[in-house]
């Protein structure tokens, strides 16, 4: 039976030192909940290897040798923040959000279940692409689908971008809340006339 609680669209954001989880770690981990700002985790990772990708790193702004010193273990921190998603399910259903879901979602699948043994997102880890969600809502091609066109499009110009996990997810989130409120409801279908 379906819970009678509402989705709960969790947008997630991952900032990494290199392109693909294991050989490279991620070093920070945002979740904001859309059309919920008081609903929001933050985390950064101590990093799992010694490879990294000085251009990758560069894009959070973050010092790997203060995350080597200070952050939390990947463990503790994936623990952290299952606890934190599953703790939402008395409010709602969570639901994975990402911009894009294959890069985000790579990096948290892999961790949560290398590090937690599963994922509070289910076994396959999937959820929503902002994406190929506007490409159904619009129409759109692809390549009008980038988040800048998205939100010029929906009038969110004071909504910035900062490489910062705990702010680019909280951005998705008002994002993705603007998108849900643009989709027109739709009509329930009427059944068709008998034939007489």
């Amino acid at each position: 039976m379906t819970s009678t609680l509402p989705e709960l669209y969790i947008a997630v954001d991952v900032e990494a030192d290199g392109p693909i989880p294991g050989p490279y770690s991620m070093i920070s981990l945002g979740m904001a909940v859309a059309g919920r700002p008081d609903l929001t985790f933050y985390t950064e990772l101590r990093p799992i290897s010694d490879e990294f990708v000085p251009a990758a790193l560069a894009v959070s702004g973050l010092d790997r040798d203060r995350l080597l010193r200070e952050a939390p273990t990947a463990q503790e921190a994936m623990s952290a923040a299952a606890a934190w998603v599953n703790g939402l399910r008395r409010v709602g259903r969570p639901v994975f959000l990402a911009a894009p879901a294959v890069w985000d979602g790579m990096f948290v699948h892999w961790y949560f279940v290398r590090f937690v043994g599963h994922s509070p997102f289910g076994a396959t880890g999937s959820g929503v692409d902002l994406r190929s969600y506007w490409m159904g809502l619009t129409g759109s091609e692809w390549v009008r689908t980038r988040k800048g066109t998205i939100k010029h499009e929906l009038g969110l110009h004071d909504v910035p971008h900062t490489h910062h996990a705990g702010e680019d997810a909280a951005e998705l989130a008002q994002v993705f809340d603007a998108v849900l409120r643009r989709r027109q409801p739709t009509e329930e279908a009427s059944p068709p006339a008998e034939q007489a």
